[in-house]
């Protein structure tokens, strides 16, 4: 199981997650960030963390978001690994 990063993330790209996450599983993209599947362990420290609430459990991540899934899998593999605080996009 993994956790996957959602349409809250765009545009904002807060990275209080990141540095909580034992195994550094995450990747930055130009406007959001991605959990890469095969990395997560699914320890759930990076939810709390978020301060707009982009980070669900694959199971419990609302419909209309679904896309993301598979998303943060193709975009993780292609993007640098992520594991010190930025500061967040303009916009957010």
């Amino acid at each position: 199981m993994t956790h996957v990063v959602a349409e809250p993330c765009f545009g904002c790209k807060y990275t209080d997650c990141v540095v909580v996450c034992p195994v550094e599983c995450f990747y930055e993209g130009e406007q959001i960030l991605y959990i890469h599947p095969d990395e997560c362990i699914d320890c759930e420290a990076c939810v709390p963390e978020c301060p707009v609430e982009a980070i669900f459990h694959e199971d419990n991540l609302p419909e209309e978001w679904a896309a993301f899934t598979q998303l943060n899998a193709e975009m993780a593999v292609n993007l640098p690994v992520i594991t010190e605080k930025k500061e967040p996009l303009a916009d957010s």
